[in-house]
């Protein structure tokens, strides 16, 4: 065990600024680089599990393990270009899982939820397949997702300090069928960059950062300029796997980008990561979307949601009540859930929809309620609300007043088993606004 080792395993739960203070008294030590270490281990403890448990691992700058890709992001993102990468450009999302029961059937309205909702991802692949090259490698967790189902993997990094960590780490990690080199990715200089290795897919996640550290996330403001590259990233390889910012508008993006066959929004934790673009060389058909969260995906395509008809509640709510998460949402899938799951939306733009049983072939895609009561939403509605719902989570959908606001008019405090909506159903005599309450369901 290394000295640096021994220090980070010793004050692991040590403040990293008081450490720094006291800097004269670890002669010998990098306090920089243990102090960077001990911060990037509390942040992948959740994150990265498989990075934290292996202390030795190196880690030179503060943002690496902020920006880097949790272990089910890099995963999916793996699937995905392992998938591209044979040439089996729809995968990358696990294989379909039919659920048996009365919820799967729906209201016979919808296709089976055997073609669109897949089951958790599959453990990596034993035999590793194809080659793939990382052009802007940082941390190295994507590097390393790619190596447990692609043969070679070359990993590529234009910081030198993020390189050589790459190097120790893979080592470390066990990992032999990756190579590390230090290069930046500029016009004109892809295929000499790439020199003898000929990837079956590249692997791109631009600098989304502003020379004066801001977060940046148009296109034309990430760093390298992917749309000036594209035709020499294409001639390099068949298949681009892009990853952008979860902030950046899919439909602008597919305008400024020729040849996209797919589009991923992944989800994680209640918050949307990013957004992985599969671009292939020669492609010229429509894209496919797919939603990703908690281990669920669903695919669509844009004019599948532009076609679908709307469904607007006959009469007020009851049943069960579904809140899209955070892909769904972002992707688009709105009209889509009332033809292919049998659900009633509340109103055109009201994202909230209502099912007479729980739509159980959406697990994990949002969250479910059991509706208990709904009244109009008024004073004497809010008021009395507070009074029987004390505690209560509080949300306010397609009305002119925020959820802080509700939550203020209604005097209830955050927590307890009920959470509040105020909203705007779409009824058969008009649209109106009214006060739902609902139990949260336990999963």
């Amino acid at each position: 065990m290394s000295s640096l080792e021994a220090f980070i395993l010793e004050h692991e739960g040590d403040d990293p600024v008081r450490l720094l203070l006291q800097r004269d008294r670890y002669p010998g030590i990098d306090l920089d680089l243990a102090v960077n270490t001990l911060e990037a281990r509390r942040r992948l403890r959740g994150k990265v599990p498989e990075w934290y448990a292996v202390p030795s691992l190196l880690y030179p700058t503060r943002l690496c393990a902020e920006q880097c890709s949790s272990t089910p992001t890099a995963r999916y993102k793996a699937h995905v270009a392992a998938g591209a990468g044979r040439g089996d450009i729809t995968c990358g999302h696990p294989r379909p899982h039919k659920r048996e029961g009365p919820a799967a059937a729906g209201s016979g309205r919808g296709r089976s939820e055997a073609e669109t909702v897949y089951a958790p991802l599959p453990a990596p692949a034993l035999t590793r397949t194809g080659r793939i090259a990382d052009l802007t490698g940082g941390l190295g967790v994507d590097s390393w997702a790619f190596s447990e189902l692609f043969e070679e993997v070359l990993y590529n990094e234009a910081d030198e300090k993020l390189c050589q960590a790459a190097r120790h780490n893979f080592a470390a990690l066990g990992l032999s069928n990756i190579s590390v080199q230090h290069g930046r990715v500029e016009p004109g200089k892809v295929q000499e960059l790439l020199g003898g290795f000929r990837p079956d897919i590249l692997y791109l996640d631009p600098a989304r950062r502003s020379d004066d550290g801001r977060k940046v996330f148009l296109l034309e403001d990430c760093r390298p300029d992917v749309a000036a590259l594209l035709p020499e990233l294409l001639e390099a390889a068949p298949a681009l796997l892009l990853k952008l910012s979860p902030m950046a508008d899919i439909s602008l993006l597919c305008r400024q980008l020729p040849h996209v066959k797919a589009v991923h929004v992944v989800a994680s934790g209640g918050e949307c990561k990013e957004l992985l673009l599969l671009i292939v060389r020669g492609y010229e058909g429509g894209y496919t979307l797919t939603a990703v969260e908690d281990g669920a995906a669903l695919s669509w395509t844009p004019e599948e949601e532009a076609d679908a008809p709307l469904i607007l509640p006959e009469d007020l709510p009851a049943g069960f009540l579904f809140e899209p998460g955070k892909a769904l949402a972002k992707a688009g899938a709105f009209r889509l859930l009332c033809t292919r799951f049998g659900l009633t939306k509340l109103a055109p733009h009201t994202h909230l929809y209502t099912a007479p049983e729980r739509p159980e072939s959406l697990a994990g895609l949002g969250k479910c309620f059991v509706i208990q009561e709904v009244m109009p939403l008024n004073k004497r509605s809010m008021k009395e609300a507070g009074r029987r719902w004390p505690r209560a989570e509080v949300t306010a959908r397609n009305l002119p007043l925020s959820s802080d606001e509700l939550r203020r008019r209604i005097g209830c405090a955050s927590g307890g088993s009920v959470h509040l909506f105020g909203l705007r159903i779409h009824l058969p005599s008009g649209p109106a606004n009214f006060l739902l309450a609902a139990g949260i369901c336990e999963e």
